[in-house]
């Protein structure tokens, strides 16, 4: 295992988010898109001119991605919505559940939207994960998740990575075994720990943290942020902890590759409970050169 001190770690953003999360790159803006979950905002920043931009949602927003034709898919309290490039709203999946809001969500290499949820509580399984089609066709995946957060995919597209924060696991998914069950609505129900193969990939041991949003890497390493734990983590596809990167904030929430050329790793944090933030706790930091990301689809 490689450690990495704080030297390479620095603010892309200062800002003052409760909840930033869910960083994206948007190749076709060249810009970078994360949330501010519980200040229900969405972030975009050009690290070439520096110009920053602020979309205020009506209702909490746990994640925001590009779509293919313009404009951005939104996870909301209440379900999947979509800005169109003009500003117009409308929902696309809307299943509005009683102290339930979205959480992280990732698009597929086949443009599929893969949303979590939680309970604000975090009741044990209040949450769940559904996938999305480009087509607009909702597909419960998992019904048993507490906090879903981190997806991410291989380079060839054959394995899913995933956390429930509350597990302290990054699992792992055979992604063709996932669809043919998805083609089977009636199999999905009740079947949240073996879908798709899952199983463990590494897990979080007690006092490092919680491993929160994810990204993979081009070389199918998973880089994971570690809530409560100050710190993101690469594993190897193996599993194998091989790098950390500390970080000057307690609670790291998810990392994502950006710049012209996929090298820079862009942290967002949080600020959420904490009694005595650090001046940079709900910041956007970069560690550029962190390693080569892959390009990542829009939605649709």
């Amino acid at each position: 295992m490689r450690a990495s001190g704080r030297a390479g770690v620095e603010v892309a953003v200062r800002e003052s988010a409760t909840l930033g999360e869910g960083p994206t790159w948007d190749p076709a803006a060249g810009r970078l898109i994360w949330v501010d979950i519980l200040g229900s905002r969405v972030h975009t920043y050009d690290p070439a001119s520096g110009r920053r931009t602020v979309l205020a949602t009506e209702q909490h927003v746990g994640a925001a991605k590009p779509r293919k034709d313009g404009g951005l898919v939104v996870n909301l309290r209440d379900g999947v919505g979509s800005y169109a490039p003009d500003g117009a709203f409308a929902w696309l999946h809307r299943e509005p559940v009683p102290g339930r809001r979205g959480n992280d969500a990732a698009v597929a290499p086949d443009g599929a939207l893969w949303a979590g949820s939680m309970a604000y509580d975090e009741t044990p399984g209040g949450g769940n994960l559904i996938r999305l089609a480009p087509d607009g066709t909702a597909t419960e995946v998992l019904d048993d998740v507490t906090v879903s957060n981190g997806t991410g995919w291989s380079p060839d597209g054959s394995l899913m990575y995933y956390v429930d924060t509350t597990t302290g696991r990054i699992d792992v998914f055979d992604v063709l075994d996932v669809l043919d069950v998805l083609d089977d609505v009636d199999a999905v129900g009740g079947r949240g720990e073996q879908v798709g193969g899952r199983r463990e990939l590494a897990t979080v041991e007690s006092g490092a943290g919680y491993p929160d949003g994810l990204t993979v890497d081009a070389d199918g390493c998973v880089w994971v942020a570690l809530w409560d734990g100050a710190a993101l983590r690469r594993y190897t596809p193996s599993g194998k902890l091989d790098r950390v990167v500390p970080l000057p904030v307690r609670r790291p929430t998810a990392c994502a590759f950006g710049g012209p050329d996929l090298t820079d790793l862009y942290v967002s944090t949080a600020s959420v409970g904490l009694n005595s933030p650090s001046p940079l706790e709900g910041s956007l930091l970069v560690i550029p050169g962190a390693g080569q990301g892959l390009a990542q689809a829009a939605f649709g």
